[in-house]
């Protein structure tokens, strides 16, 4: 997982509040979606961060190889409860 590419929407501690901002439960503050994030990141299952993604186009959508059908996904589709995810 390259943390160069990560925003605070990529954070368990982000709660969205609209589409432009959300709160940073680690700091207690409200922060811009897309901003950098800070030092205490914790990754949030996303299926771009999963081993089972895979061939993303242009648009940010790939294939899930964990599954027989090898579904298409998003990259920034959440994996909190996919049973195949596999962190990076």
């Amino acid at each position: 997982m390259d943390k160069n590419n990560l925003k605070h929407h990529d954070c368990r501690n982000f709660i969205p509040i609209d589409v432009a901002k959300g709160i940073c439960n680690a700091k207690k503050m409200v922060v811009l979606i897309d901003s950098d994030i800070c030092p205490k990141f914790k990754a949030l299952p996303k299926c771009k961060n999963c081993g089972n993604f895979k061939n993303p186009d242009d648009k940010s959508i790939g294939n899930c190889v964990g599954f027989s059908d090898n579904y298409w996904v998003y990259a920034d589709l959440k994996a909190v409860t996919c049973e195949k995810y596999q962190a990076q």
